[in-house]
């Protein structure tokens, strides 16, 4: 008898819709099948969408930039989370230029992310390095991070990467299996005078800066053969650029993520009487280029919030300068994204997030995978106000699609029907970035005729699936061992999901 069973759900497995049942023994997926089978729990989710929980790979809680913090703590922020059903997260370790100084970061924020309800991983993050980068690497990889984030600007901080630096950093990606993240920015081309206003963003922070620094970082990757993931894209310029010059990458060393901000507003809102609530960087981009960017988002493989949020009153400031940049949507961000691009999203912020950052057992409804599980009400339905620290939200009165109603981590449910339940978020040691990269490489190849790559090739990639499927072998014989035996009292309860528990 397995421990619960989710049953009569249209679930979301393998891209597509199917209509079975899910159990579950303690924290994983035990079986997915059509059959109904014994669980000391039943919960009846018919009418309802069941999908993996998200992820997000990119949030800014506790975010201190010296003379101001962001609102959430992650308490606050993996709360409003739940609501969005997000059950997992990757925040930013402090910028740290010396091995020493990261493994110091690195348990300030193990401390600090023990207050998260969900599940938690970081980026290690380095500014200016004053190390030898190979050094820096095994102390991150030691300390069970796989992905590292640079700045290719705020040089006036400290914290800009050099080339050099990039470009061996590129290569070290490759000789220790790391992903390496950049904030893509020319710092050459970025301006600050002390008059601009927040309506001067956009001659702050020109699409020319990003375009120019992506092409730039895309042809290190093409020369070095290592793993880059591009954060927050903001320009369809950029994206189209990167598509006709180096579209043989995008998806294999190359990843590209962008954030709802940037497919949701253009910078025409700026004109609006609150306009500076709109203030983050980079900055939106011009009508033109949104379209350009949402036209071409098949090629962007993750959606990440960037969540960074800030109380009104830090807003409203009368020069560029003075404003904290940075916005919170976590919460109703799978729905928004959903309302957009369809069931696209789901893929690009569960799925695709968990093979690119080298998150083993998550994003999938898949057998020995963690029972990270979303019940969703298909419907449309306006955004409302945030659950989050700050006192707005600039998605308020937009429309999503898909109304989460339950978030379960790992078999417990820790949201029902705006009600939060108290439960602790777990660290998640990540992976090697080569485990996943042929995994994602198998789809891509899947999805393409065979002849655009070698026998060889196909052989190679398929042995490596192979392998890595046998590793569920015994959770699936398990699973069957219990049909085989299984009998069909009659259930005591059947839980249906309008009741918590």
């Amino acid at each position: 008898m397995y421990d619960q069973a989710i049953i009569n759900g249209r679930i979301y497995q393998n891209h597509t819709w199917q209509y079975k049942n899910i159990y579950l023994d303690g924290e994983k997926i035990a079986h997915i099948s059509h059959e109904l089978l014994p669980a000391e729990r039943i919960i009846d989710v018919k009418g309802f969408e069941v999908l993996p929980g998200m992820i997000d790979p990119h949030v800014h809680f506790e975010l201190d930039l010296g003379w101001i913090k962001s609102v959430d703590t992650f308490e606050t922020g993996s709360r409003a989370a739940l609501y969005g059903g997000v059950t997992s997260i990757i925040d930013f370790l402090e910028p740290t230029d010396h091995p020493d100084a990261l493994e110091k970061a690195y348990f300030e924020r193990r401390k600090q992310a023990e207050a998260s309800m969900i599940d938690y991983t970081f980026h290690a993050t380095i500014k200016s390095p004053k190390c030898d980068l190979e050094d820096y690497v095994k102390k991150m990889k030691s300390l069970g991070m796989h992905t590292l984030k640079l700045f290719t600007t705020y040089s006036d901080s400290n914290r800009r990467t050099d080339d050099e630096a990039i470009y061996e950093l590129l290569r070290l990606s490759k000789k220790y299996h790391f992903l390496v993240l950049a904030h893509i920015e020319n710092d050459a081309l970025i301006t600050l005078e002390p008059s601009y206003t927040y309506k001067d963003l956009l001659k702050s922070r020109p699409s020319l800066a990003e375009t120019s620094e992506a092409l730039k970082l895309a042809s290190f990757v093409k020369e070095t053969g290592g793993y880059l993931y591009m954060v927050h894209l903001s320009s369809g310029f950029t994206l189209e650029a990167l598509i006709q010059s180096y579209q043989d990458i995008i998806g294999t060393h190359l990843f590209l993520e962008t954030c709802p901000q940037y497919l949701l507003f253009d910078a025409s809102v700026w004109n609006q009487d609150q306009g500076y609530l709109y203030t983050f960087a980079p900055p939106l981009r011009t009508k033109e280029e949104q379209e350009l960017l949402k036209k071409n988002i098949g090629s962007i493989q993750t959606i990440g919030t960037d969540h960074c949020a800030f109380m009104k009153k830090d807003k409203q400031k009368a020069t560029l300068k003075e404003i904290p940049l940075g916005v919170g949507g976590i919460e109703s961000s799978l729905s928004l994204m959903r309302a957009l691009m369809g069931d696209e999203a789901i893929d690009k912020m569960s799925e695709r997030v968990a093979m690119i950052q080298g998150l083993r057992q998550k994003g999938k409804l898949e057998i020995g995978y963690d029972a990270d599980i979303i019940f969703v009400k298909p419907h449309l339905y306006l955004i409302g106000e945030p659950h989050a620290t700050s006192d707005y939200s600039m998605y308020t009165g937009l429309e999503g699609y898909g109304e989460v109603i339950t978030t379960m981590i790992r078999g417990q449910i820790v949201y029902h029907n705006h009600k939060v339940f108290p439960h602790t978020g777990r660290w998640i040691e990540g992976s090697d970035i080569t485990f996943w990269k042929h995994l994602f490489m198998l789809a891509i190849m899947i999805s393409h005729p065979i002849n655009r790559m070698s026998i060889f090739a196909l052989m190679k990639r398929l042995s490596i699936w192979v392998r890595w499927k046998i590793s569920f072998l015994t959770m699936r014989m398990r699973s069957s061992i219990k049909q085989a035996i299984s009998f069909y009292p009659a259930w005591s309860v059947v839980i249906p999901i309008s009741i918590p528990h």
